[in-house]
């Protein structure tokens, strides 16, 4: 079994909004999402799809998405990014995954799971720059709701992780998955960063970011290696977690 991850996929089956109208490097994505995933993820495999996974203004408009992403191979954890305007609780959402016939959705959202040897946890984050953020937005109270989601999250990675070592397992490894990147940059969320330290997280991943072509495929802060998931800079092939 392996875990992958793959973020901002942007799916429009149903929604009218492709995303070919931001450059070439868009050109059938889906098409190239569905081939990509195919040829890497199994179906004993998980994939973390962290945030953007359909433009669905509501459950029914992403349902057409939502399908595609059940027809692929794996089990898939869904988290939430700023477009995920189709988001809701998370009893409704695995109520319609159950009602649909959607058997490999999962919800990765004040929780954790434990698959293979790793410890999977994770949450939104919210916006690097301000200036990006949605007006309005008190940008501290909603990194501190996030904080607080982020520390259900782990507080339930250390849960697993203590009930596995129980168990005998070693080798256990913590990864956590955003969609906002907690580091870009000279900016630094620090009440997530300093969350992560704490729960001694070592590899962070993230998405959110298009169009700085410059990003590295990676990059090491205070002793954490942070990796960038959105599709576009993946040449939309799921990354295998390592």
């Amino acid at each position: 079994m392996s875990l992958f991850v793959l973020s901002d996929t942007h799916l429009s089956l149903a929604s009218g909004k492709p995303m070919e109208v931001f450059g070439p490097r868009w050109e059938g994505y889906i098409r190239r999402i569905e081939e990509n995933w195919r040829a890497v993820v199994n179906e004993n495999d998980t994939v973390v799809v962290a945030g953007d996974v359909s433009w669905g203004m509501s459950l029914e408009e992403a349902e057409a998405d939502l399908r595609f992403l059940d027809s692929l191979p794996g089990r898939k954890l869904l988290g939430r990014g700023n477009h995920d305007y189709w988001w809701t609780t998370k009893a409704k959402m695995i109520r319609f995954f159950a009602e649909k016939g959607f058997t490999t959705l999962g919800i990765l959202f004040n929780n954790a799971y434990k698959i293979d040897s790793f410890i999977v946890s994770g949450t939104r984050g919210w916006y690097y720059d301000k200036k990006t953020a949605p007006e309005g937005a008190d940008f501290q109270k909603i990194v501190a709701r996030e904080a607080g989601r982020l520390s259900l999250s782990l507080a339930e990675a250390r849960k697993l992780r203590e009930n596995a070592e129980k168990e005998g397992e070693t080798g256990l490894t913590d990864v956590a998955f955003f969609h906002f990147p907690p580091v870009f940059g000279d900016f630094v969320c620090r009440p997530l960063v300093d969350m992560l330290k704490e729960h001694g997280i070592k590899k962070v991943y993230y998405g959110h970011i298009h169009s700085a072509a410059f990003v590295l495929p990676s990059f090491e802060f205070e002793g954490m290696e942070f990796f960038i998931t959105s599709a576009d800079h993946l040449a939309f092939t799921p990354l295998l977690v390592r």
